[in-house]
């Protein structure tokens, strides 16, 4: 890989993300890396920023009470992992630097401990997301489509890190993959990579029919299923000063059998609880 065409194109191309301002604290990184999970950065920043102005510390956050996260999470999605960060801050004085350590906190995965390790603490460490697998898959394999996630790489993309500049070149990879080299429609014209692209070299092959199979079984719906009603109780959840009663639920959506089995989820998942009168709120 031309790690000093994809090193150029990033000093020209990177984008004004908050976090990456200089200043931004260890856990200013860690906040950002949970909530850009499966969630589009536009979408994340401005209520980073205010994450940030509310709670600029760990021992902060962990102050908070689960209602007021819940609700400061807003419509971000997949809020357990906003109860699962408020139970790591909690365990924690300051975000370590070892990623055995970032691994061991609540809620803390390979990725996300990878990522604070090499973007704020400067460890030249392997950081695997779709996009970067996406890159990898198309610049040095050939392949439109990503296979399956598997542990072998991190070994695959660490033997592509130069010894300098190793946690920048991890960043250009990813936005690489955010910017030009996306899931559906790749701009390959603007991509630095396009000379040495062993998928251009082989002449931009199709994906076959098992690997379109495969994305295809990847990609998760929304409309429709138990997640979007979670949310959908949520927002009233959300939205109460007190806690309300079943009817107030059940206007939400039109499947009861559906609606409650999301509810039931809600509670089990301590996002939601109800009080001894059989009215439901945010848990305290």
């Amino acid at each position: 890989m031309d790690t000093h065409a994809l090193l150029s194109w990033f000093d020209a191309n990177e984008r004004d993300l908050p976090w990456r301002r200089p200043g931004t604290s260890a856990w200013g990184v860690l906040l950002s890396e949970v909530m850009s999970q499966q969630t589009p950065v536009a979408r994340v920043a401005p209520v980073w920023e205010e994450w940030m102005r509310r709670w600029p510390t760990p021992a902060d956050f962990a102050k908070a009470s689960r209602a007021e996260v819940l609700r400061a999470w807003g419509k971000l999605g997949y809020p357990r992992r906003a109860l699962r960060l408020w139970e790591c801050a909690g365990v924690m004085d300051e975000v370590p630097s070892d990623v055995d350590e970032l691994l061991a906190l609540p809620g803390i995965g390979d990725y996300t401990a990878r990522a604070v390790a090499c973007f704020h603490f400067g460890q030249n460490v392997p950081v695997v997301d779709t996009n970067v697998r996406r890159v990898y898959a198309r610049a040095e394999d050939g392949n439109f489509l990503a296979p399956p996630p598997s542990k072998r790489e991190l070994a695959a993309v660490a033997a592509l890190l130069p010894e300098r500049n190793g946690p920048r070149f991890s960043a250009a990879l990813m936005e690489l993959g955010a910017l030009v080299c996306t899931a559906k429609n790749p701009d390959c014209k603007r991509c630095p990579l396009r000379a040495t692209c062993a998928w251009q070299l082989a002449g931009c092959p199709e994906p076959s029919a098992a690997e379109q199979s495969r994305a295809k079984k990847r990609v998760q719906k929304f409309a429709g299923t138990d997640r979007q009603v979670r949310g959908k109780i949520l927002d009233v959840l959300r939205a109460a000063d007190h806690p309300v009663p079943q009817s107030a639920i059940d206007v939400v959506w039109p499947d009861a059998a559906q609606r409650s089995r999301a509810l039931a989820s809600l509670l089990d998942d301590g996002l939601a609880e109800q009080n001894p009168a059989g009215l439901f709120h945010l848990p305290d």
